[in-house]
């Protein structure tokens, strides 16, 4: 199939889509699944579980996730798949923040940091790692120094709303999911295998 001209996907024009350097062989790239709309969890779990299906070991760290979740439930027995959960159950907003929090961030972040460095994973998906730093758990410095100190071979993911700027400018894929329309706005609470 053909490419179609004036698609607004497809463009010859250098100012609305910069020119990015050759893709390399081995190489890993950066993914950020950010912005208000439900599905960034859904689509980081997504490739971890592609990835596997490809014969690729996966290391999945869940920041300020505790509670039951399905996605982690349903990759318990994969050997090519590690879920670790930093958090406690229960969302939490900036002035809820504690100190245990901010430890359960740090013991996250020096896992992260192991994931990545580590010649054993081919993916590491750091689910809210934005919100992490939204919170203030920490900083975008840290979160820039995952990106740049990882293996060169490790795929990342990064999900999370509200993504600082500097993550999103070292990014290879931005995704920005954006709310048109939830069922939540109508009083749906968060459901068992559809939510979490």
């Amino acid at each position: 199939m053909g490419q179609t001209t004036g698609s607004p996907l497809v463009t010859s024009d250098p100012s609305v889509a910069p020119e990015l350097p050759p893709a390399s062989p081995g190489r890993g790239y950066v993914h950020v699944y950010t912005g208000k709309g439900k599905g960034k969890t859904t689509a980081a779990f997504g490739l971890a579980l592609r990835a596997a299906g490809h014969g690729k070991r996966v290391y999945v760290g869940q920041f300020l996730k505790g509670g039951p979740c399905g996605e982690a439930a349903a990759l318990a027995g994969n050997p090519l798949v590690v879920v670790e959960r930093f958090g406690d159950p229960g969302c939490i907003g900036r002035d809820q923040v504690t100190p245990l929090h901010h430890a359960h961030a740090g013991e996250g972040l020096a896992r992260a940091r192991e994931a990545l460095m580590s010649p054993d994973n081919d993916v590491v998906v750091l689910d809210e790692l934005d919100v992490a730093v939204w919170l203030g758990l920490l900083t975008e410095r840290q979160c820039v120094a995952l990106i740049e100190d990882r293996a060169p071979h490790v795929e990342l993911v990064i999900t999370g709303r509200s993504a600082p700027a500097a993550v999103i400018e070292r990014a290879d894929l931005v995704t920005e999911m954006r709310e048109i329309k939830h069922y939540f706005r109508r009083g749906v609470q968060a459901r068992a295998g559809i939510e979490f």
